[in-house]
């Protein structure tokens, strides 16, 4: 029987910020032994609802409407206070605090969090007990009746001897309103942590193995009881209370110390997957690697179309990394607030290039970075310590966008799944064509049952670029677009000559860009795949064809892969970036400086 016990015994020592309470890391620590465990963690005052709902549910997807994130001031005032700042421009943020005149001194004055805010306009405190800063990982999930019908929440048992926090998720329920679901009694006791959950929004569910390892029986390290399940037991638990009827489960990862899945990647929508990237043989490199081959050679999207890949580097912290005692530094440790995307950041160098990728991915949203260098020590950064509520009046709108094609003659079909509790009155495409003036095409219900809503877009000649959004409006008035940032951002296909595999790319190179170039630092490799590729090898070489560097071994994505290395330890001169696939080989010149 395996357990993850990463309680630490070393040399970390907790950050005392007030003199009741203490900074936790994100990981077991050993004073939490010491610590009084209070109620059972399984009672929790006894105002939830610990059977199943007797009606189908379905899991929100961290992309759509939020009407609150919550927060929990429990140190990092400086981190804290710009996530206010920008998540308050989008919806409420409620912040957990032991004391509300101390939060409200720290927003109204000038000091490292920034200076004083304008004014308190969608802040509300609520003071409460808490144990630590890690809201993500106690706070509780988003689902919703029949799609998109009454809003209700989900908790789970914490993994962690943390009962305060544990109890957090009662006091959000109470706040908005609105029931709370709780994973707490047997038979449906499960352990989990919001850190190691992602969703699509259709029914499909991401984690780590942690899942099974803390749901097989035996003690916790601090005396209580891990649940005892199969791993049918779980997938029956969270498709009963979460809608989650695919449970994509992933080998957990050698130096994360939480194998939380949030720590190395993330879904940016139903069918695109961001994933942080190592040095070839570094880290966890292998290791995700290896899950990733797992992922994409099993799993389908939800809309039965290849998970489309795209990677961001993992940083290094100095010269080192995490199997060498550097920190783990990540971007995919992300937080959606509606139209701004939050991301971790640490050196400008390897900043840049990061928040570039994430932009390109997310045309519209505004992209704000926050430093991160503190926290990240604890294992936790952005999307560890935020938690989103989402709206009680979704208008959901679902759609598989349009690929490149070399179609020409035929009008493109666009289906979405639209839904609102009060049907939906009218619904729209918005299109332009190379770039003009959008141009509104009336949408058609041809599914009731489906809830499916198609248009279609005028056949275009070679050579067209097409962008487009879908606009929606219900019978209550209420109106949506998606992207949620549109028309700003918009989904964009091109009419293209005859695709071809990789195979007959023996004149164009998938290589198409390499920069800086002159390079002496951080340099960005970017291929563009006409499909999904696998055995590629990815290499820097040197002026006589000897092998300097492997960045990148396994499978690469259809469309942009993006591939990171130093130059800056490499001696002045000549090399060479080679990609080999199969039987091909091509090759593009760098200059080291």
């Amino acid at each position: 029987m395996k357990h993850f016990i990463a309680f630490v015994l070393s040399t970390f020592t907790l950050t005392q910020f007030s003199a009741q309470e203490l900074i936790l890391p994100n990981y077991h620590h050993s004073s939490e032994a010491l610590m009084d465990k209070g109620e059972d963690y399984r009672s929790k005052l006894g105002l939830e609802i610990t059977t199943p709902p007797d009606f189908p549910v379905r899991t929100m997807a961290e992309w759509e409407e939020i009407q609150s994130l919550v927060i929990t001031w429990a140190g990092f005032n400086r981190i804290l206070k710009q996530i206010a700042f920008h998540a308050k421009q989008e919806c409420e943020v409620i912040i957990i605090a032991s004391n509300e005149n101390t939060v409200i001194n720290y927003l109204n004055s000038n000091n490292a969090g920034g200076p004083p805010f304008d004014n308190l306009d969608n802040i509300t405190i609520i003071e409460d007990n808490f144990d630590s800063i890690w809201g993500r990982d106690y706070g509780a999930h988003t689902i919703y009746r029949d799609d998109v019908d009454e809003l209700l929440l989900v908790d789970w048992i914490y993994n962690r001897n943390r009962p305060a926090d544990d109890n957090i998720p009662i006091t959000i329920a109470q706040h908005a309103g609105v029931p709370l679901y709780s994973t707490t009694e047997e038979p449906y006791d499960l352990m989990a942590t919001g850190g190691n959950f992602m969703s699509d929004g259709m029914g499909t569910g991401f984690s780590s193995e942690l899942i099974l390892e803390e749901n097989e029986g035996g003690m916790t390290w601090w005396g209580a009881q891990f649940p005892d399940h199969t791993v049918e037991d779980i997938d029956n638990i969270v498709f009963d209370f979460m809608g989650i009827d695919r449970y994509i489960k992933m080998e957990v990862l050698p130096y994360d110390l939480i194998h939380h899945i949030d720590m190395h990647m993330k879904l940016l929508d139903e069918e695109t997957i961001l994933m942080g990237e190592y040095p070839a043989g570094v880290a966890d490199g292998p290791q995700i690697e290896a899950n990733l081959e797992y992922v994409l050679s099993n799993y389908e999207s939800s809309f039965g179309t290849p998970y489309e890949v795209v990677r961001i580097q993992m940083p290094p912290d100095g010269n080192a990394y995490p199997n060498t005692s550097g920190d783990y530094r990540t971007y995919t440790n992300l937080v959606f607030v509606n139209k701004t995307v939050i991301v971790p950041t640490y050196e400008e160098q390897y900043d840049a290039p990061a928040l570039e990728i994430l932009a390109e991915q997310l045309p519209g949203y505004n992209v704000v970075g926050i430093q991160c260098n503190d926290i990240i020590q604890l294992s936790g950064a952005i999307h560890c310590i935020t938690k989103a509520v989402g709206v009680s009046d979704p208008l959901l709108i679902v759609h598989d966008h349009l690929d490149d094609t070399d179609n020409e003659t035929d009008d493109y079909q666009v289906d979405a799944t639209i839904q609102h509790v009060s049907d939906i009155n009218e619904a729209s495409v918005f299109y332009s064509i190379n770039g003009a003036d959008f141009i509104e095409t009336s949408m058609v219900m041809t599914s009731t049952i489906d809830d499916t809503w198609t248009a279609y877009i005028p056949a275009q000649p070679q050579g067209t670029e097409i962008d487009y959004y879908i606009d929606a409006m219900a019978n209550s008035g209420k109106e949506q677009v998606r992207p949620i940032v549109a028309p700003e951002g918009h989904w964009t296909f091109n009419i293209v000559g005859e695709a071809v595999g990789i195979e007959e790319l023996a004149i164009s190179s998938p290589i198409s860009a390499v920069y800086p170039n002159p390079a002496n630092g951080i340099t960005v490799v970017q291929l563009d795949m006409p499909t999904i590729t696998s055995a590629v090898r990815l290499s820097l070489k040197d002026m006589l064809g000897r092998d300097v560097l492997d960045i990148h071994a396994g499978t690469l994505a259809r469309g942009q892969n993006k591939f990171f290395f130093n130059a800056e330890t490499l001696p002045a001169g000549v090399y060479s970036v080679v990609l080999e696939a199969g039987d091909q080989r091509y090759t593009t010149p760098l200059m080291v400086r």
